[in-house]
């Protein structure tokens, strides 16, 4: 049995992961962090977890915890401030902000708008998508969990780019939940000014845009330009990414129906499927995955959860390959359905 904390245990992420953490068979959560409601019981603040997490929120993790990983869920600039200490104790860390996911400082910090202060630990850092980095996250000591609509693009377009006949841009029109922006309110946010409308926002300057160029790149030496449209609509949860690419040549269906069962046919989590559903997947770990072309021109498409694929599913994906747990423990169910 593994003992793991959560630092920032009262955003949309800490909560999923308390959820599905408390039920995992091989871990057991002993710290939870906020240090505006040290001293709270979790359960007060989340009534779903009563009986399943009986713990006091603390203003940092205690040294009776005595962990063994740690699943830092702040928001962007803050888990570079933590994480230093924890890598210096040699405790495992998967961090689900944007702190560590690229490479490169500069990129970070033009995108994010902060200083990088921990500029040591960037380079230890292995991006947290374990369909194309198991092997890497399997000897990480620091995981970097990506963003939701990163996931969900990433997903759809890597097979596609990698046959190497994308041509100019790919265009990615994103469809997210209202969980998506965070606890914070705000006018956008709003029933009134969301509930019965999509709303278009970060158009072509969404952070998650160099994440996907980045990730596809690396993972098919092809570059990716990418044009990303996130839009806001009047559910929950849940992601759909639409993704539209011109190409060299025609090729068939057939065709690009095996490159995407090249990539994903063995796979628990990723399924090729006709027409990806937000309602399929929708509090499961699982992604649907769909390309279709007509001609010179391909559409990828992806659905998936943004609180578990998209967020605390995935980190508890790779939290289980980093401690040598069947990759699936604790989150191998299938999504709603309805």
């Amino acid at each position: 049995m593994k003992n793991i904390g959560i630092i920032g245990g009262t955003g949309y992420t800490g909560r999923e992961l308390a959820r599905i953490l408390s039920v995992h068979p091989e871990v057991r959560i002993t710290a939870m962090t906020s240090r505006q409601n040290a001293g709270t019981e979790v359960s007060d603040l989340q009534p779903n977890l009563k009986g399943y997490v009986n713990l006091k929120f603390t203003e940092n993790i205690p040294d009776s915890a005595d962990v063994d990983l740690v699943f830092t869920a702040t928001p962007h600039g803050a888990s570079m401030k933590q994480i230093p200490s924890l890598m210096e104790q040699g405790i495992k860390t998967v961090d689900l902000s944007g702190d560590y996911r690229f490479k490169d400082r500069k990129v970070y910090e033009k995108w994010y708008g902060f200083e990088h202060t921990d500029p040591e630990n960037i380079p230890k850092a292995v991006y947290g998508l374990p369909e194309f980095y198991r092997k890497e996250i399997a000897d990480a000591a620091l995981v970097a969990n990506p963003g939701c609509y990163a996931t969900s693009a990433i997903l759809a377009i890597t097979p596609l780019v990698n046959t190497g006949l994308v041509e100019g841009s790919i265009f990615v029109d994103g469809k997210s939940g209202t969980s998506g922006a965070g606890m914070n309110p705000s006018p956008r946010l709003h029933h009134p000014a969301c509930g019965e409308s999509v709303i278009p926002y970060g158009i072509g300057t969404h952070r998650h845009t160099p994440e996907i160029e980045a990730v596809v790149k690396d993972v098919t030496s092809e570059d990716a330009d990418v044009f990303f449209v996130p839009h806001l609509i009047p559910i929950v949860r849940g992601i759909l990414s639409t993704c539209y690419a011109g190409l060299t040549e025609e090729t068939t269906q057939e065709d690009i129906d095996e490159v995407y069962e090249k990539f994903y046919g063995k796979e628990f989590f990723v399924k090729y499927t006709e027409e990806p559903s937000i309602r399929s997947v929708v509090a499961s770990n699982h992604a649907e995955v769909s390309a279709k072309v007509r001609g010179k021109n391909a559409v990828a498409m992806c659905a998936l959860d943004n609180l578990v694929k998209g967020a605390s599913g995935q980190a508890v994906q790779c939290m289980n390959i980093m401690l040598g747990f069947k990759e699936t423990l604790g989150i191998g169910t299938p999504g709603l359905g309805v």
